[in-house]
């Protein structure tokens, strides 16, 4: 077996987030140390910028930059970077120390793309199967903290759609699908780390995130099967609704 160790590409889009502190301190801790950390700044007011140059030591790579939303700061940082994983860390999420060496033992060990992990947000969220997020809204895929991916994959995919402000990591997610590449989750307990639940899509409410993911769905599926499906669940709702007030 290859003994050489996995290069990783953490990367990190911020804008006046200076709770970006603990991202930078669960880097620190990481066991394994071989990777690179990319922060991508879209134009932060002085508090965050003080930050990152406080804490300048823990940054590989740091872009300021006006950005068009967060995917268009991770695709920056995707092509800057060096490693043959990357992974996606915002920064109001971190890792638990152990989040890279059990990353790097999966793809060391298995012939997979992609990994995801399991992660804490409201609870704990684990498993992503592939025949879900196909078949079901709202399907939570762990992508910021909880997902690793090998770089080949942008090059053979692209990098992130930036026409979709939201869920462009959806995107991405259904266009790997579809073209049949390998993942694997995490055993459950093997937790990669914290994500906040109050994040910029969690503020977009139902009726705008439904929208958003149809017209995901819409890029990536049939068009009379996305009718059906969203028909379908929003009667579900529907109905879930009138039981409550029951």
């Amino acid at each position: 077996m290859n003994s050489k160790k996995i290069f990783f590409s953490i990367i990190t889009p911020v804008l006046n987030q200076p709770q970006i502190k603990k991202t930078f301190m669960s880097l620190k801790r990481q066991n394994f140390k071989n990777f690179e950390h990319i922060v991508v700044d879209g134009g932060s007011e002085k508090k965050t910028i003080s930050i990152l140059k406080k804490n300048k030591k823990y940054i590989s790579k740091l872009i300021i930059d006006k950005d068009d939303g967060i995917y268009d700061a991770i695709n920056k940082g995707i092509k800057i970077s060096k490693g043959e994983v990357i992974g996606i860390l915002n920064a109001d999420d971190y890792y638990y120390k152990d989040t890279l060496s059990i990353a790097h033992r999966y793809f060391k060990n298995n012939k997979i793309d992609y990994l995801f992990g399991s992660v804490v947000k409201e609870r704990l969220m684990h498993g992503f199967w592939p025949n879900k997020i196909w078949y079901k809204f709202n399907i939570y895929p762990a992508h910021s903290c909880g997902f690793f991916v090998k770089k080949k994959l942008h090059k053979k995919i692209g990098l992130y759609d930036t026409k979709f402000k939201y869920s462009s990591d959806r995107d991405f997610i259904f266009k790997m699908i579809k073209r049949k590449f390998v993942g694997m989750n995490t055993k459950k307990y093997e937790i990669f780390g914290k994500f906040n639940p109050y994040g910029v899509s969690s503020k977009l409410g139902f009726f705008k995130g439904f929208k958003e993911e149809i017209k995901v769905r819409l890029n990536n599926q049939n068009i009379l099967f996305v009718i059906l499906l969203s028909f379908i669940t929003l009667l579900y709702g529907l109905l879930i609704l009138l039981l409550k007030k029951k």
